[in-house]
Formats: C-alpha cells, structure tokens, sequence
C-alpha cells in the first residue's frame, strides 16, 4: 500500500470513528502532499506496510502535526485546526506549508509509534472484571500488554453506566456513558492487588512533555476525548515498564499467584504484535493455563479486531478449562457496546 492509499483508508476509519477533520486533513493530504521531498520519499520507504494495522504513518504524520499546535509551535497552522473553521483548501494550503517548515521535527516524530491509550476502551474492561468477579471471587493481579501510558490500568477507578446500572467504582474519577444493548451483568465488587503494564514504546505521563505527545495523538475535533484524558492522567501513579511484550509476560506468569487471578488483557493491541510473537504469546499463555488452578486461576480479556463483525471483538478466556467467551462487539473508541456475554 502506498502513503496516499494508507492516507485515506485512514481517513475512511477516522470518519467513522466520529472525527470529520481527520477526514478532510487525511483526505487533503492523500490528494495534495507532494511527491520526491525527503518526508514523503522516507515514508514510502518505510520497512513495514504503512497502513493501520502495520506501522500506522498516517497516524505519526497526523500527530506530528498536531503536537506543533498543541506546543505552539506553529501559529498559522493552529489557526485551521479546531476550534477554528477553514474550508479545505485554506487548510491544506496551510498543512503543505507546515510539512514543508517543519520537516526535520516531523522526519525525527515518525520515528515512534502513534499511542492512542483511549481510556474509554475500559468500557470493555470494567464489565468483563465483573463478570471475572463473579466467577472467581479473587482479587486480581493485573498485567496489560502494549499498555502505553497506563491509563486502562487503572480500570478499577472508573465507572460505567449500562442502561440504569452503574459498574465499577462506587466513587469514580470518571464515567463513561457508552451507548449500551444487551443484558447488564451484575455489579459485583472486584479488588486489585497488583498491576504492571509493558510497552515497547511507553509513555511516562508522570512527566509534562509526555502527557503533550499523548494529547498529540487525540484527533482534534474530539474534545470529550481530550477531557476524559486529562482526567484518566490525574489518576496515574505507575510507570509503564519498557520491553518486549512477550519476555515480560513470560517473567509475569512465572511467579506464583495464589489466592489470586491473574488477569492478562490488551486493547486493541495484540493484532501490532509481529506473527511469531504472537505465536510465542498464545504458546506461553497456554502453557501458564494447563498449570493453573482454582486457588491460582488465569484469565485473558482481548478487545481486537478480529472481522468478524462491527467494531472489535471483545473475549474473555480462563483456566483450569481454557473456555473461551464471546462476551461483546465493541466499538474501537468504546462509543458503543453490544454486550451478549
């Protein structure tokens, strides 16, 4: 796939994710960027597919942009991006010029890999603890995978309200109000006793620069994106460990848990990891599952893509047994879920 090809399949996904401005930038630079500068020429050159769902430069060239404005870096430029209103040209006239001034930030910027760390992704989180809850009646030790920043690592401080029912914490530091179908299941009290994350390229939103990159990966229209952010980061007391995702977890599993469930999930993360570790993954978490027990029990939350329907598929899987459930379709922003589990 060629950048212009990645550019709007990009901005097809960010139009149905509720971001009209993404759209039109996205859009405007797959029509307008101009081939042979060092930018595009390193680009299409880049050693992996560009698209979405490989090392997403759509992503990393939007963010880019994005950071020069949240930085202030560039006046003109945040002069067409929300809350102000341009037509099309103004601001892709205005986009093309700041690629051009900017070049050698931008060329350094695309280096690392967009980190989205969408809080409302929990929406997925709080319920299958829940269901968890119900089922073990443990605490939980917590180990996310490609967790970024932190953020749905702290799960356990939000609420969620599914029809007239709230889950999660009795005293949130905030609620998420997705739009909800399907049963509800039942609110029972869950505790966690531990929690680590591991990313190759965590974000340490301990410091002020970081938490900027990562409000430069929030598209610009989304405002109530920006406030749940913010909010989720008031709460963040952990570091994220820097690693490889597979050794890290083989270190995790390797440690008894007794009188405990250990809980692994990732959001919308697993399907970056490269085939063989994915192939290295699903071996050690099997293998981890043969020796669990009812005093020592494992679990697995996924919330990925999977085309198998709308949105992400969200599956809850444990052991002893190894039963897998199909507890939701979710949308991928957490806007929406359809609960069947």
């Amino acid at each position: 796939m060629r950048f212009p090809d990645a550019l709007r399949d990009q901005a097809r996904s960010c139009r149905a994710l509720g971001s009209p401005f993404m759209d039109r930038l996205l859009t405007g630079l797959a029509d307008h960027m101009p081939p042979g500068t060092p930018l595009r020429d390193r680009i299409e050159g880049w050693p992996a597919p560009l698209g979405s769902s490989h090392a997403s430069l759509p992503l990393r060239l939007a963010s880019g942009l994005h950071h020069l404005v949240l930085t202030g870096s560039d006046g003109a430029l945040a002069d067409v991006y929300p809350p102000n209103a341009v037509d099309d040209a103004t601001l892709i006239r205005t986009v093309l010029d700041a690629l051009d001034r900017h070049e050698s930030f931008l060329m350094s910027w695309i280096d690392r890999p967009p980190q989205t760390n969408e809080v409302r992704r929990s929406t997925g989180l709080i319920p299958a603890a829940h269901v968890l809850a119900a089922r073990f009646g443990l605490p939980f030790v917590l180990s996310e995978l490609g967790a970024s920043g932190g953020l749905n690592l702290m799960f356990d401080r939000y609420a969620l309200r599914a029809g007239g029912i709230q889950l999660g914490a009795e005293d949130p530091v905030l609620t998420l109000t997705p739009d909800w179908t399907g049963p509800v299941p039942d609110p029972v009290a869950f505790r966690i006793a531990d929690r680590r994350g591991v990313d190759l390229t965590p974000l340490n939103l301990l410091d002020p620069a970081e938490v900027t990159r990562l409000m430069s990966y929030l598209w610009p229209d989304q405002a109530e994106r920006r406030r749940l952010t913010l909010r989720a980061i008031e709460t963040i007391e952990l570091s994220i460990e820097r690693g490889d995702a597979i050794d890290w977890l083989h270190t995790r599993l390797s440690a008894q848990r007794k009188g405990h469930v250990h809980v692994i999930f990732h959001t919308v993360a697993w399907q970056y990891f490269p085939a063989d570790l994915q192939a290295r993954g699903e071996a050690l978490i099997a293998e981890a599952g043969a020796q669990a027990t009812d005093e020592a029990p494992l679990a697995r939350i996924a919330m990925e893509a999977d085309d198998a329907g709308r949105g992400a598929g969200l599956t809850l899987q444990f052991w002893p047994g190894g039963q897998t459930e199909q507890l939701a379709r979710i949308d991928f922003h957490g806007r929406w879920i359809d609960w069947t589990g």
